[in-house]
């Protein structure tokens, strides 16, 4: 089906109610006296559809925030792909097929900029990373980082990436056990802390990790909630969440700089010896090209921020989803083993070199993204200009908002949207319209760390599916997605693991 049938639905919505049949008849009897000539109405401007927006549209907002996708699928549902509502000040727009993201965030990329709310409250965190800047900064910011994680360099994190999960893996069962039923969103988690902690540093901090990890989790869920407020209170405030806020804040930023510090010395003392090749490395001796200067130290701290906290969440979230749809689905989880097996011999780990010749493994990881995209949501943008989407003027100063969620479930662009389905991202499937699957964002902006997050899933999936087969417990419940700034399992997730013989 065509990519434009959405905008088509929005013309003829819109055209259907135009005065569009204008009479100009005259009667042949009547003599050749001039007659008023008979003007056509004028043509109304497209409109799009959406919701009332009484009481300045608090009822809106306090609809979005018990449940967001919800909110969103009901929308399109109701509304169509193309939507305009008042949000206390702001004039909210909603893109919800391919064609519109696309045309917003790459045909009027230049001409948008991110939601000043998000940024103000990922700041807190990330300071004037390359997730929060604008402008000159960055784009200074983002061509200079962007060696660093291109598929060659990233394929140099892979044996760190193997190593970290090598012992958390093997002991996921205890020994001398056949198997045991496993807290997946546990064991992600620890070994995707473990990744992101070689990787960016070359060193295990299994004392930090479960700090970490909370943290981690506790600055998403504030994340989201201070997103649906105008401004953010002081932390000092004896308000409920700030303490927490304040102790997550603490934990993270005092782990990165222990870390970062810890390099510097090094350095000094340890002339000569061979250079590391984890990613702070790559931070410390990247160069403008332009000018020659490396990054400030503010930004090397920023940047590894952002590597910590994104590296870590992105991929224990995915894994953890791709772990329950492989124990509710064991075809697809018996296809996946079977593939591994072929690739790679009892014992071998995997590698970098073995990713295409695994193509039904990452299918289903792929499948996990759509389904549960750890960014499900609030992909948000300011015009700073006028710009035209399906027809429809936006004016300057809009708020696009744009929901994954949603076009990840929708039937014109997935057929069974709501089913796991992996084959649907093999070679020979129909093709999927660009800007349907979107879950490291599209544009300029995409997610720069995309190629490590796969690399990394597929290298941690494959080793564990060369270990153990995975079934879900007796009775259990379904799965219930629930929004922070990523998409989590509303409770924990168990899952048998056997060891394989």
């Amino acid at each position: 089906m065509s990519n434009s049938f959405n905008t088509q639905l929005l013309l003829r919505r819109n055209m259907h109610a135009m005065n569009h049949a204008t009479t100009t008849a005259t009667t042949p009897s009547m003599p050749a006296t001039p007659s008023p000539a008979v003007h056509p109405a004028p043509a109304r401007r497209l409109q799009p559809g959406g919701p009332a927006s009484r009481w300045w549209g608090l009822p809106l907002l306090w609809e979005m925030r018990a449940d967001y996708l919800g909110f969103v699928t009901r929308l399109q549902r109701d509304h169509g792909d193309l939507t305009r509502m008042r949000v206390g000040n702001e004039d909210a727009w909603d893109l919800l097929s391919p064609d519109l993201v696309r045309e917003a965030l790459v045909t009027h990329a230049d001409h948008l900029i991110r939601w000043e709310r998000g940024i103000a409250v990922f700041e807190q965190v990330f300071g004037q990373s390359v997730l929060v800047t604008e402008g000159d900064t960055w784009q200074r910011q983002r061509r200079m980082l962007m060696p660093a994680f291109t598929p060659k360099r990233v394929a140099g994190y892979a044996q760190l990436m193997t190593d970290a999960a090598r012992s958390a893996l093997d002991a996921a069962v205890p020994a001398g056990q056949a198997e045991a039923l496993v807290p997946m969103d546990t064991l992600w988690t620890d070994v995707a802390m473990d990744v992101i902690l070689r990787t960016l540093f070359s060193e295990s901090a299994q004392a930090d990790a479960r700090d970490a990890a909370w943290a981690t989790q506790t600055l998403s869920e504030t994340a989201f909630r201070e997103m649906f407020t105008p401004f953010t209170l002081p932390d000092w405030l004896p308000l409920p969440g700030k303490a927490a806020k304040r102790r997550a804040l603490k934990a993270l930023k005092g782990l990165v700089q222990r870390h970062i510090g810890a390099r510097s010395r090094d350095a000094a003392d340890s002339a000569g010896a061979p250079p590391r090749t984890d990613l702070l490395h790559m931070l410390l001796a990247l160069r403008d090209e332009s000018t020659g200067e490396p990054l400030s130290p503010q930004e090397v701290f920023d940047q590894c921020m952002v590597s910590f906290q994104a590296g870590h969440e992105t991929s224990a979230t995915t894994l953890l989803w791709w772990s329950r749809l492989m124990a509710e689905h064991p075809e697809a989880a018996q296809r996946a083993q079977a593939e591994v097996d072929s690739v790679l011999p009892p014992g071998q780990t995997p590698g970098p070199e073995h990713l295409a010749q695994l193509p039904f493994l990452s299918a289903t990881l792929k499948e996990a993204l759509r389904l549960y995209p750890p960014i499900a949501a609030l992909m948000t943008r300011r015009t700073t200009a006028p710009i035209t989407l399906g027809g429809v003027e936006v004016p300057k100063g809009a708020m696009l908002r744009i929901t994954p969620w949603v076009l990840h479930r929708d039937e014109r662009w997935f057929a069974q949207a709501d089913r796991f389905v992996p084959e649907r991202f093999l070679d020979d499937a129909p093709a999927i319209p660009k800007g349907a699957w979107i879950p490291f964002g599209v544009g300029p902006r995409v997610c720069i760390g995309q190629h490590f997050a796969m690399l990394e899933m597929t290298l941690l999936a494959a080793m564990l599916l060369q270990r153990y087969r995975l079934r879900l417990p007796e009775g259990v419940a379904v799965c219930v997605p629930k929004l922070h700034v990523t998409l989590r399992p509303e409770d924990p997730v168990r899952v048998w693991l056997a060891r394989r013989e």
